[in-house]
């Protein structure tokens, strides 16, 4: 079967603004079904899946993703006609009583939420797709379809923990013998995933999209200056579930839509409402602190309860908060299992490749095997290559290179001499990271480097942390992990190596870990022949690894937005496939 999955809520965030019209911006993204995409299984593989904001360029939309549906049926020469099926990651079809007990609430419900709605954006954008085509799949079950299913492996526990699916902030399953069996969850009144979203944007971030700048605050805080606070905000029961207090304080209709009374008592208990311009002081610093160790504490409680109470020492993970690398990484230092995988696109845009994953798997066309390094969304044509360097011919100098290893030779002299490269090339990433095809790379023993990729390449907060790629022959030598384990999605942290802190300035944070990318020659072998490369003039098979993008702007897609980005920035020079593009000089 051809079965095409779909993720996010169209009409969320404009129901919204009609609601309620006179909110800051940022308020607008305490809503759900943001980061819609498209994921296309053929046969139970996964062939093809792109998140929406590739292609419109507008970050974190929930628009229908029709352009990039288009793509995954272009990628493989399918027409709709032949596509059986269409799975929408999101079904609150059980909840419809509940959403008639306010007017207003109802209103979502017919317009945004219901399968009524759903199946008017399929006959707008898809006009040819009868309505017995199209199925909805639980939010957390697609989550959990997208880990179990990805993992390779017959029997685990599943955890899917983010802000809220329908109306559950966290989902416990087993998966065994390709089936998911829920066994607990817990309602989205006591996520731990929206009270991180709430502190984010109480210090000045967005919710539902900066909480990884929390993540990279918090090093730089002491926790222990609103410990006392959120232990007694987030409750650890014996049974494995928690009860967050702050967020049944929110009684009206209004108070429940945008969490007043919760920030109110953010703002007299915690710290001080801080704007997003302002300053960074060290009080939030060390509540951003806090919060991450009540995150810790709260992920270990959970996944350690009902990893003993199963007996199950495998655990596969996915749903926003899966997206924590800290998290993450305390987890799998902590012993509580044996392995731990983390599906890479574990967002609302990972449940288009989950709901697509659930049909098959229904359908009894499931592959189980591990999910390779998600490579899905489009290459560049030779065509537009051609086109962008003729259409900016008159700013750039044009070097093409006969062979993958010749052009590696050259990228690696440039980020051994302390030079900034964009590498452009094959097919996009799917989820949040680049991982070595639309990358921004550079010297990790470059003491200025960071600070000149977030001043003068990124353009982002000085604060933020830097990733390594390393290959994973050599990942051993440098951080503190067994030689041969692979964390090939960038999605734990880890620690570097004592002796080798000071060497590697630049991927090394403030409490001495990196959020590691391991690089082998099976799974990712174009990038693994860069990092030899590398490897063969510094003695470090290791780089600094970026998305290609600005702060605010998607990852670059068309060759067209990599041209514009590399020459708006600080980036050295560009390769873009077997082409070298460097700045003309004026």
């Amino acid at each position: 079967m051809n079965i095409i999955g779909i993720s996010g809520l169209d009409g969320a965030v404009p129901f919204k603004k009609s609601h309620w019209p006179r909110l800051d911006e940022r308020e607008y993204r305490i809503s759900q079904g943001h980061d819609s995409a498209a994921a296309l299984v053929i046969d139970g593989h996964c062939v093809a899946a792109a998140a929406e904001e590739r292609f419109s360029r507008q970050k974190h939309t929930g628009a229908f993703p029709v352009n990039a549906l288009n793509y995954c049926l272009s990628a493989t020469g399918l027409s709709l006609s032949e596509i059986d099926e269409i799975a929408h990651g999101f079904d609150y079809s059980p909840y419809k009583i509940a959403y008639s007990l306010d007017l207003t609430s109802s209103e979502l419900y017919e317009q945004v939420l219901s399968r009524d709605a759903l199946l008017q954006l399929v006959h707008r954008n898809l006009p040819e797709v009868p309505a017995e085509r199209v199925h909805q799949v639980d939010h957390h079950l697609a989550h959990a379809s997208s880990a179990y299913f990805t993992s390779g492996w017959d029997e685990s526990l599943v955890a899917i923990v983010d802000a809220m699916g329908e109306a559950y902030g966290a989902s416990i399953y087993v998966g065994r013998d390709g089936k998911l069996n829920l066994i607990r969850q817990i309602p989205s009144n006591d996520s731990i995933g929206i009270l991180y979203s709430l502190v984010t944007l109480h210090l000045g971030f967005d919710f539902n999209s900066d909480e990884y700048k929390i993540m990279g605050l918090a090093p730089y805080g002491d926790p222990a200056r609103f410990r006392h606070f959120f232990e007694t905000s987030v409750e650890l029961h014996p049974d494995g579930l928690i009860r967050i207090p702050l967020l049944h304080v929110n009684r009206t209709r209004e108070e429940r839509e945008n969490y007043l009374r919760s920030r109110s008592h953010l703002a007299t208990h915690l710290c001080p409402v801080r704007m997003p311009e302002s300053e960074i002081t060290q009080v939030h610093c060390d509540a951003a602190a806090a919060l991450q160790e009540c995150l810790d504490r709260t992920i270990l409680h959970i996944c350690g309860h009902f990893g003993r109470t199963t007996g199950l020492r495998r655990l596969a993970m996915a749903g926003g908060v899966a997206l924590n690398c800290t998290a993450n990484g305390k987890l799998l230092r902590s012993g509580l299992f044996d392995e731990i995988y983390v599906q890479p696109a574990s967002g609302d845009d990972g449940t288009a490749l989950g709901a697509a994953l659930y049909r098959a798997a229904q359908n009894g066309e499931i592959r189980n095997g591990r999910f390779p390094v998600p490579f899905l969304g489009p290459a560049p044509a030779a065509a537009d290559i051609d086109a962008a360097i003729h259409d900016f011919q008159d700013r750039i100098v044009v070097s093409q290179f006969s062979s993958l290893q010749e052009t590696c030779a050259a990228a690696a002299e440039l980020i051994n001499s302390g030079q900034v490269v964009a590498w452009y090339r094959g097919r996009m990433e799917y989820g949040p990271r680049a991982l070595g095809h639309r990358s921004i790379l550079a010297d990790p023993g470059d003491p200025g480097i960071r600070d000149r990729l977030n001043s003068m390449v990124k353009m982002r907060e000085a604060f933020r942390p830097f990733a390594p790629a390393v290959t994973l022959e050599q990942a051993h030598r440098w951080f503190d992990v067994p030689a041969g384990m692979e964390f090939p999605y960038m999605i734990f942290n880890v620690d570097v190596q004592q002796p080798y802190r000071s060497m590697l300035p630049a991927i090394t944070h403030v409490n001495g870990t990196a959020r590691i990318q391991t690089v082998s020659l099976r799974n990712n072998c174009e990038f693994h022949t860069l990092l030899r490369a590398v490897g063969k003039l510094s003695g470090r098979e290791m780089v600094v690894n970026t998305s290609f993008n600005v702060k605010g702007q998607p990852i670059v897609s068309t060759p067209r937005e990599a041209m514009e980005t590399y020459l708006g920035t600080g980036i050295d020079a560009m390769f873009m496939e077997e082409f070298q593009i460097r700045r003309r000089e004026i």
